[in-house]
């Protein structure tokens, strides 16, 4: 895992402050100050971040988190815009989010204090269910799309303005089912196993049609629920279960 990576993981810091420590000499491997922004931590590797010797989590604890509209999920925001961190308690600052929400998003995000985890949660292709309302009727393009797939040279509609994508590859929605139509909407649940970059606004706006609102109510087994906005709970005991299962299975897969 690169320095930088690796610091924003275990500690308080995000990469972008662990990238300036390294520059100014707060970071060391062993007795010897690290200035290699590149560096990949071995296993074997003590490193101290001011002194202080980051330590690896091996208990692996997970939280679901129901994010609020208008909260990014990073550490920090350039233009001081609130983050999920702010949000959420000071325990968890060291949390890595399972993948993510976009600003205009809100629901079920899963995080934990273990890289690995974190990187076999988002890898997998456990389903991912959404609740979502676009502001157009609901057509039969769309629903042959959903059902066979679709392939784009240009899925720029719906994306970040600054976003660097360009085409974009939809494999088949695994569920979709209309919950409510009007001449001006369509509300729906989809249910897709993937998690590219403003993926499901990207397909829409390939329609012309502008997602209104977006909620992810499940993850695999993982469910919503209740869950009040801006709240956390502590993944339940067979979630824990499942969740080892996947772990091996990933790790036999290596």
């Amino acid at each position: 895992m690169r320095i930088n990576k690796f610091i924003s993981h275990y500690t308080k810091y995000s990469r972008r402050e662990a990238d300036e420590l390294i520059k100014s000499g707060e970071v060391k491997l062993g007795r010897q100050i690290l200035k290699d922004l590149t560096y990949e931590v071995k296993d074997d590797d003590s490193v101290f971040v001011k002194s202080r010797l980051v330590e690896r989590r091996h208990e692996v604890t997970v939280i679901v988190y129901n994010k609020a509209k208008g909260v990014l999920v990073t550490k920090k925001d350039d233009r001081g815009r609130a983050t999920i961190y702010h949000k959420l308690s000071g325990k968890y600052r060291h949390f890595i989010p399972v993948g993510r929400l976009d600003y205009a998003s809100e629901g079920l995000l899963i995080l934990t204090d273990t890289p690995e985890v974190a990187q076999i949660l988002m890898e997998s292709s456990l389903p991912r269910v959404y609740n979502i309302k676009i502001d157009k009727p609901f057509s039969l393009a769309m629903s042959e799309a959903m059902k066979n797939g679709l392939i784009l040279e240009d899925a720029s509609a719906g994306g970040h303005e600054k976003s660097k994508i360009s085409g974009m590859n939809f494999a088949p929605f695994e569920k979709f089912e209309v919950r409510g139509e009007g001449k001006s909407f369509t509300k729906l649940r989809v249910t897709i196993n993937e998690g590219q970059n403003r993926e499901l606004r990207r397909f829409f706006g390939h329609f012309d049609a502008k997602v209104l609102d977006l909620k992810r109510v499940a993850y695999g087994e993982i469910e919503l629920n209740n869950l009040p906005t801006n709240k956390t709970r502590y993944f339940s005991r067979k979630e824990y279960d499942d969740l080892h299962k996947l772990i091996k299975k990933a790790r036999a897969k290596k």
